[in-house]
């Protein structure tokens, strides 16, 4: 990311435009284009959109201007047009920071980890699938060929898509982001792609961009982006697995990693680590809310069965080593993989949930239990029930009644914000549930 204080510090003199962007509370992005010789009046006043407008963002169509401040230090050139570049931004409204503002919330938890000595780092896994209208008009893969009912990895199936993952990839480096793979995933048409681990907000800022980045290329060959966490029935869905560790704030040290080392302790994890772990593990209902935050979510993470013969998504609030059946992996040293997270998820939101979740861990040193070792998927709900282990929610509805009681997240997110975001996925539950599917129609039109 490249660090800026002041439009004055921006020599590039063939960039003609900046995009000012921000998300709202669902996580789309929203944006005002707006030419490079204004950029120094934008962040000192801000680009005005009126809010209703522009999504979940809690205004009304009567509210004053909404304002997005761009952070210079966000800078993200576009690759494909580097005459532009991208800002993210915080928003205001009248000159006071807006509660309801996804990345301003996300800065204030993580200012409250720093204040204890905290950084919190983060390497998040995008999956998407690559997509296009059949003659039917229905959504299938791009590539014709990619037909295997075990395709992940498939070498023929990235090389017959390496146009696009090379573009994607080299424009990626282009900006500094230390890409060190991209593979075909365990569905058809799906891929994923790993860049290097930052300070949480520059995650998240590189997730949305990113997004953006994914989608226009895939528009420029005539084809669809998707991160939507179970576009196809039969199909493993998309994940957004998230890597998190603490640093100490002053020396840099890793403080997942045990002092005395790893010697005697088998997942190489401090007891901050665990106490971490613990705090995860604890809120895990409510964190649901923002992790896989759509009602498609949950069918991502309850599917019964995929055509490759696992979902690759967590059922049970488990922990373990290197085991991709648990919900938090330790695939390696010094950090901790959470694998609810979705390909809906808000970034910025999920972000301060997982750390106010981890720090309340470490506060009351939770103590996570010992792992679970062997395969989570064939555990039956008796084996579960003797372990003493919780499920995670089974509907959007049931994560939404975790976070409503959930007092830690919310007075760390902020009761505004909470409380707005229960009222918009409470809405969009409800609309679910009035709406009629083909399966409905298919399973009910003759009943009687």
């Amino acid at each position: 990311m490249t660090m800026l204080q002041s439009p004055d510090e921006l020599v590039l003199n063939d960039v003609n435009y900046a995009l000012i962007s921000f998300v709202e509370l669902n996580g789309f992005s929203r944006a005002k284009l707006v030419p490079m010789s204004v950029l120094s009046s934008v962040k000192e006043h801000g680009a005005g959109f009126a809010g209703f407008a522009a999504g979940d963002i809690g205004q009304g169509p009567h509210d004053p201007d909404l304002v997005a401040i761009p952070d210079l230090g966000s800078m993200q050139r576009v690759p494909w047009r580097e005459d532009v570049c991208w800002f993210a931004s915080d928003l205001y409204v009248e000159g006071r920071s807006w509660p309801y503002c996804p990345r301003t919330t996300a800065k204030r938890v993580l200012r409250m980890a720093q204040e204890k000595g905290y950084r919190f780092m983060v390497g998040m896994e995008p999956e998407f699938f690559l997509l296009r209208k059949g003659g039917d008009g229905r959504l299938e893969p791009a590539d014709p060929l990619d037909m295997e009912a075990k395709p992940c990895y498939n070498q023929q199936s990235i090389f017959r898509n390496l146009d696009f993952i090379t573009r994607l990839v080299d424009a990626m480096n282009r900006l500094g982001w230390g890409v060190y793979q991209c593979d075909h995933e365990d569905a058809n048409g799906q891929f994923e792609i790993n860049w290097a681990y930052t300070e949480a907000l520059e995650q998240a800022d590189r997730l949305t961009f990113a997004r953006f980045l994914i989608r226009s290329l895939a528009e420029e060959q005539g084809l669809i982006a998707t991160f939507m966490p179970k576009p196809f029935s039969r199909l493993t869905g998309n994940g957004a697995h998230c890597h998190v560790s603490l640093w100490d704030e002053k020396t840099g040290r890793n403080l997942f990693l045990p002092e005395g080392g790893a010697e005697g302790n088998p997942l190489a994890l401090s007891d901050i680590g665990r106490w971490f772990i613990g705090g995860l593990l604890a809120h895990a209902r409510a964190l649901a809310a923002f992790t896989t935050p759509t009602v498609n979510s949950y069918k991502r993470l309850w599917a019964s069965t995929t055509d490759s013969g696992a979902t690759w998504a967590p059922v049970y609030v488990t922990y373990g080593g290197n085991n991709r059946t648990v919900m938090l992996r330790i695939p390696g040293e010094g950090r901790v993989e959470y694998r609810a997270v979705d390909g809906a998820v808000n970034p910025y939101l999920a972000l301060a949930a997982i750390v106010a979740a981890g720090l309340d861990g470490i506060e009351r040193q939770i103590d996570p239990g010992p792992p679970f070792a062997g395969n989570a998927y064939k555990l039956t709900w008796a084996d579960a029930s003797e372990r003493g282990m919780t499920v995670l929610p089974r509907t959007l509805k049931e994560a939404l009644e975790a976070l409503d009681g959930d007092e830690v997240l919310t007075e760390a997110l902020g009761p505004d914000l909470v409380s707005l975001y229960l009222e918009v996925k409470e809405r969009e539950w409800r609309e679910y549930h009035a709406s009629v599917s083909e399966w409905e129609v298919e399973r009910y039109l003759h009943l009687g």
